[in-house]
């Protein structure tokens, strides 16, 4: 991934900066993203690289968290308890697509002091701008209600609490950010990272028990044309996607970059470029393997014991500790999915601030943000637990990762291009490979989703 972007660090003329002279931006910049954070933590000029890796280390793992959130765990487990190992390879695909869009992500925040949202709002019409607004923030209610459906469930799981309270319980999430954020960027981060770590001892204990078939597992990486071919295979497929390669994280990871003070010259930007892709791509190795994890255990814990139809989290936790013998493997699968979804609210809530505030400019107490950003995931929890019943809410955690995926090419090609414009980036514009890849990735992920489409309509 260094490499890749490496490239395009070569010598060329200065970045135009916000609202530099030369630039194509329709608009001037106006108010710092994430105003309350930014460059709050200091970058000193004679660090040691070592002491420059610890300073640029946060926001990966703030991103990392959305590729490790609730929605996952639907799809992953229902991946590997039907299709065993095969879908590995996606989960493998899905996360190397996710280091390359987030090192542009973070390259956009660096290079022009834009987060992706004002990115947006100055380039494009307001009409325009307002739609991506739209569907942006139609993606963080997909997501942020496979984060309260998660939450929900694990404290069903942990402390046997309703599901219809659990669900409201979550409003109350957004104290916990502010309180956090109030001490500190790097607080929050410390925080996310704590968790994250719950999460992964949770995983490796699990995974120890449930004694994978590792032969399996090595093939499951290497890509196959069936996941093409087969509808419920591809509709996971889909969903792990959708719920690796989260849109809101571009904008999330462009914003919070520029929370390090780093020098506001080239050397300075092409220096804080450098740390934060080492930042974001060690982090999103750790989120692969968590993923890899969870589908490896739904097929060696269900898969290879004919439990081909276990696709839904709490009939997971029932099964865990009889199948693997061990009496705490359902209490840690619920702890790490409590851990995910209280980490999945804590950045989801940030990223609909940043969006809010990056398209339309409007400038809300969080706390307000942050609890309308809850609500509007709440409703349709509530709506589909008291009609549907609270046997639906896996298809639903399933459904919402598709949206996101259905979401991501209006993220993704906005930040293709302006990452790929000299008069944006100037000295940090994409290399010509770098933009190929960038290309390519986009068309995978409009052919992926336009195939889902055929398969869904054709009724295969």
């Amino acid at each position: 991934m260094g490499d890749i972007l490496s490239k395009s660090l070569a010598s060329q003329p200065a970045p135009a900066g916000p609202a530099g002279s030369g630039s194509t931006w329709r608009r001037a910049l106006t108010l710092p993203s994430l105003p309350e954070a930014h460059r709050t933590i200091a970058v000193g000029p004679n660090l040691s690289w070592l002491r420059k890796i610890w300073v640029f280390a946060g926001p990966g793992y703030l991103i990392a968290v959305g590729y490790m959130d609730p929605g996952n765990w639907a799809t992953d487990i229902g991946g590997g308890s039907k299709f065993g190992y095969a879908l590995l390879s996606v989960v493998l695909l899905s996360s190397l697509i996710a280091m390359f869009l987030q090192a542009l992500s973070a390259k956009l925040g660096i290079a022009t002091g834009r987060d992706l949202a004002q990115a947006c709002r100055d380039h494009y019409s307001r009409r325009t701008a307002v739609f991506l607004w739209l569907v942006c923030e139609l993606a963080i209610a997909a997501c942020d209600l496979a984060e309260v459906l998660g939450s929900a469930v694990a404290l069903k799981l942990l402390f046997g609490l309703p599901l219809l309270l659990g669900v409201i319980l979550t409003a109350f999430d957004v104290l916990l950010v502010l309180a956090l954020q109030g001490r500190g960027f790097r607080i929050v981060e410390a925080f996310v990272v704590t968790l994250i770590g719950t999460i992964g001892i949770c995983f490796a204990y699990e995974i120890f028990f449930a004694r994978p078939l590792w032969l399996e597992a090595a093939a499951g990486f290497m890509p196959r044309l069936e996941i093409l071919r087969n509808k419920e295979m591809l509709y996971i497929a889909i969903g792990i996607l959708g719920a690796t390669v989260m849109p809101h994280n571009l904008y999330l990871h462009s914003s919070i970059v520029q929370t390090r003070a780093f020098g506001q010259n080239d050397r300075g930007r092409r220096e804080a470029i450098k740390y934060s892709v080492l930042d974001s791509t060690v982090a999103l190795l750790f989120a692969l393997f968590i993923n890899a994890a969870i589908l490896v255990l739904g097929a060696a814990a269900f898969h290879t014991r004919g439990l081909s139809e276990v696709a839904d989290i709490a009939e997971a936790y029932k099964l865990l500790s009889p199948v693997l013998g061990v009496s705490l493997a359902s209490t840690l699968f619920a702890l790490a999915l409590l851990a995910s979804g209280q980490n999945s609210t804590l950045t989801g809530t940030l990223a609909g601030q940043i969006v809010m505030e990056g398209f339309l400019q409007i400038r809300l107490k969080p706390w307000i943000r942050r609890l309308i950003t809850r609500l509007i995931a709440i409703f349709p929890a509530i709506l589909v637990i008291g009609i549907a019943g609270e046997g639906k809410l896996t298809s639903l955690l399933i459904l919402s990762q598709v949206v996101l995926s259905f979401q991501l090419p209006f993220a993704v090609i906005p930040l293709v291009l302006f990452t790929s414009e000299r008069a944006k980036m100037g000295a940090f514009v994409n290399s010509r490979f770098t933009t190929a890849v960038a290309w390519v990735v986009s068309a995978a992920i409009l052919f992926l989703n336009g195939e889902l489409l055929w398969l869904i309509f054709r009724g295969a």
